[in-house]
């Protein structure tokens, strides 16, 4: 580690093995905090490259507990986080949207951190027994078509350096890691990034996986497709930047995308998008990060209006609702 610390205050770069040996070594308790706080700072002032990325990934993989599904083509929406905008659950409705319009799903996702209301905490409110039971999981995704994958109980990596995240209180490269450590490494992911510098990183970082994805940012600031201005998509097959009329949408307001202030409110909206009586703006979101993901799976070979309208039947036709209902069911 030593080595490693003064390679990084003189600027290097540290390789993809270098990082997943250095992951390893934290697992096993082969570093005291300070050299760990310092490699972290170090990173975060220079920047991380998408190498020690990727080490770092597949340190967490390989550190934790699989899940592997039996299922081939499927996809994971989610947000990086920290926008702050406390918006409700979209990347989770979307999930459900999808799932309800025939499409396999795979969330994963996990607690709160700078909202009201995380994947976790919406599913888990609604009486969901998170499990690491490959047979359960399975199960889920062959009757629902989706399954939830609680952070958690997958990377065991992450409780050796919470502490240390807590007390240093700025975004660390772990920050990063949330939307690619998903257990069953799915082919297919609608990422949300916070600005156009993660858009970069994770563009590059889904090329070298090889993997279909599509990463949105709204640009006035949300991870996500907001519907209040602008956004830009980049997939491996186009970067373009969308206004919501390109869409056929009305322009949203901040306040109708807020999350409200207690896990009792956030999971009110999710209901209400689901049961298609949420506000117009709500609903028409959830649409529109849903139908990007569909348009990922379908390997950009739907247009995007297309898309809209898979997932307009899934909510209008009651579809999505069902599928929720099924997921509850069978993970209570």
């Amino acid at each position: 580690m030593k080595g490693y610390l003064f390679r990084l205050l003189n600027h290097e770069e540290l390789s993809r093995e270098e990082m997943k040996s250095i992951l390893i070594g934290i697992t096993q308790s082969e570093y005291p905090n300070e050299q760990i706080t310092a490699l972290l700072t170090c990173l975060q002032m220079r920047g991380v490259t998408v190498d020690e990325l990727l080490g770092f990934r597949d340190g967490i993989l390989e550190t934790g507990v699989s899940a592997i599904l039996h299922a081939d083509r499927y996809i994971d929406v989610v947000g990086t986080g920290g926008d702050r905008k406390n918006t409700f659950n979209i990347s989770t409705t979307s999930c459900f949207v999808i799932a309800g319009a025939g499409y396999k799903v795979a969330k994963h996702g996990n607690y709160a951190a700078t909202s009201v209301s995380g994947a976790s905490n919406v599913i888990q409110h609604h009486g969901i027994r998170f499990t690491d039971d490959i047979d359960r999981l399975n199960r889920s995704l062959d009757e629902a078509g989706i399954v939830y994958l609680h952070a958690q109980l997958f990377a065991r990596a992450m409780k050796f350096v919470g502490p240390i995240r807590k007390a240093l209180q700025f975004p660390t490269i772990f920050n990063l890691l949330g939307p690619i450590v998903n257990p069953s490494q799915p082919k297919c992911q609608l990422l949300g990034v916070a600005n156009l510098d993660q858009m970069r990183l994770y563009h590059a970082v889904y090329q070298k996986l090889g993997i279909d994805y599509g990463i949105v940012n709204s640009i006035d600031g949300y991870d996500e497709i907001s519907l209040t201005g602008p956004f830009k998509v980049t997939t491996k097959d186009y970067e373009r930047v969308f206004t919501p009329q390109d869409l056929g949408f009305d322009i949203a307001k901040p306040e109708e995308l807020v999350g409200g202030a207690t896990e009792e409110e956030a999971a009110a909206i999710f209901d209400s998008v689901l049961e298609n009586r949420a506000l117009p703006a709500q609903k028409n979101i959830v649409l529109a990060n849903a139908a990007f993901g569909i348009q990922v799976l379908e390997r950009g070979e739907k247009s995007i209006e297309e898309c809209i309208a898979i997932a307009r039947e899934s909510i209008d036709s009651g579809a999505a609702l069902r599928t929720f209902k099924k997921f509850v069911e069978l993970n209570s």
